[in-house]
């Protein structure tokens, strides 16, 4: 893809920072020359892996494309991990080399990563080109194209989750390429695009902007989150295509001004990781009324993508007053197939919730290092997401949470998601998590851990539960509820639901004690 369009495209802009544009020709040139460094300077070999510590820059997609061009594997890892955490996960992946972001440096001189010291190499991600690194490459011969086979692993991404430490994910030329040529048709890429990379480079996310690439589209990058930070980037670079999380479309939403950045360029608003909730959609499509909305679901071991609900869907939604069409994760992505199994692995009946198996050329072929597991989750050619999901009559995809999310009280098994959907419906609720804590009368008992609106009276206990009777079965609302003024989240938005459950123990323990 990328000597393809170092000659389709090559006049055509490729990459804006800054301090300019460069062209596709220019740019692959410039990956070249960085492969070069890291075959030649450093000496690693195809196959070997190295270490990326940075924030979103064009230095660091340099890095990841020279090792696509080069037959190294990259390895992005979240920064914001703890110190031990990021060097338990370097040493994991066996990363001979570790880039590590000038910005970062509290990280790197933390004494748990003293081992590393030799190893590591720092990168300015500015795009002066006045560190050492970028000057190096400048001046390196182009390397000629490595000939990897579409299934050599070509990227390595640790799972982010919101427990444990993550597992890695080796992912293969044919995942990244299938799973953008999946995307192709809905997203509608073409060379006049721009993505800017908000997300974080080191979660699978970041993985759709494959899809510009493919079709000679432009890459921006945003070093840091912030909600101003966006809409200025955005005006300045004449961005198409954002992709965010729901809680970054809401913080565009309360913390800036998208009235005062107007950006006619921008045609679709790209968000995953969970739905958003209707009135912010709609807020969002007022904000932004040329553009389209996609809400994505997928895995980091289906490289991301599994389904998509389009922009259609979303219109339909609000405009045919058919807000539960919002909470599908979509339809499935072309050449994904789909089955919906039982506790004991049988499908279940058309329409019913089982945990999703899929089957698909994105798909990843098991966890780096970790036989046991990949067995479990890998089973006759099927990935076990450990999502809970049904598919609807019209055939798109419902995920309801997941499998070890399920709470079963009283013997009754109840899907969390389904119940944070109704409480965020209720006019003062902005933020809603469910979770299962120990019961002595039902084994389990449902905890509503909420985030209020700022304005009008907050609700009662009762008056909850009376709300959520109109749509929820009786065993499925729940009967006590926390107010707390944020909910602890990943990077990615994802709720710590563990430290949620941790923080009721702990509230009970104290109770007790008293």
């Amino acid at each position: 893809m990328l000597r393809s369009n170092a000659s389709v495209y090559a006049q055509f802009p490729a990459l804006h920072e800054n301090a300019g544009s460069s062209t596709w020709a220019e740019w692959v040139a410039r990956i070249a020359r960085t492969a070069r460094l890291l075959r030649g300077d450093l000496q690693l070999r195809p196959g070997e892996r190295f270490g990326l510590l940075a924030r979103n820059s064009a230095c660091q997609a340099a890095l990841i494309n020279a090792g696509y061009w080069s037959g190294l594997v990259p390895v992005p890892i979240n920064h914001r991990l703890a110190p031990s955490e990021i060097e338990q996960l370097a040493e994991d992946a066996g990363c001979k080399r570790l880039f590590v972001d000038t910005g970062l440096a509290s990280i790197a001189s933390d004494p748990h990563l003293s081992g590393w010291r030799d190893r590591m190499i720092p990168i300015d991600i500015d795009d002066t080109g006045s560190d050492d690194w970028s000057k190096r490459a400048a001046a390196a011969e182009p390397l000629d194209l490595h000939e990897s086979h579409e299934d050599d692993e070509a990227l390595l991404l640790y799972t982010g989750g919101t427990t444990g430490r993550g597992k890695g994910v080796p992912l293969s030329h044919r995942n990244i390429l299938s799973n953008a040529l999946q995307l192709a048709r809905v997203m509608e890429a073409s060379s006049e695009d721009v993505y800017l990379h908000v997300a974080p480079m080191f979660h699978s996310t970041d993985l759709k902007s494959t899809v510009v690439s493919l079709f000679g589209g432009s890459h921006a990058y945003l070093p840091d989150f912030s909600a101003t930070g966006v809409l200025e980037a955005a005006a300045r670079h004449g961005i198409t295509i954002l992709s965010l999380v729901p809680t970054m479309v809401a913080r565009v939403l309360d913390d800036a001004d998208p009235a005062s950045r107007p950006l006619p360029a921008l045609r679709l608003v790209s968000y995953g990781s969970a739905p958003m909730d209707e009135s912010v959609l709609r807020r969002a499509m007022a904000a932004f009324p040329k553009a389209g909305f996609h809400q994505c679901y997928g895995l980091t071991e289906t490289a991301p993508f599994i389904a998509l609900l389009d922009a259609h869907e979303h219109r339909r939604a609000l405009h045919e007053a058919r807000p539960e069409l919002l909470r599908a994760a979509g339809r499935p992505l072309p050449g994904t197939e789909l089955r919906f199994l039982d506790e004991a692995g049988r499908e279940v009946a058309s329409g019913e919730a089982g945990e999703i198996a899929v089957r698909g050329p994105q798909v990843s072929r098991g966890y780096l290092k970790r036989p046991e597991e990949s067995a479990a989750a890998w089973r006759d050619g099927w990935f076990h997401t450990g999502d809970i999901g049904r598919l609807d009559a019209d055939g798109r995809l419902h995920v309801l949470g997941r499998k070890k999310e399920m709470v079963i009280t009283g013997g009754e098994n109840v899907y969390t998601r389904e119940v944070e959907t109704v409480l965020l419906r209720h006019p003062q609720v902005r933020e809603a998590a469910v979770v299962g804590v120990p019961d002595a009368r039902f084994g389990e008992a449902l905890l509503a851990v909420l985030v209020l609106q700022e304005s009008g009276d907050p609700p009662t206990a009762e008056q909850l539960i009376a709300f959520c009777r109109e749509s929820l079965g009786g065993f499925k609302i729940p009967r006590r509820y926390r107010f707390v003024s944020q909910l602890p989240r990943t990077p990615l938005g994802k709720v710590k639901k563990h430290e949620l459950v941790a923080a009721h123990r702990a509230d009970t323990a104290e109770g007790a004690a008293a």
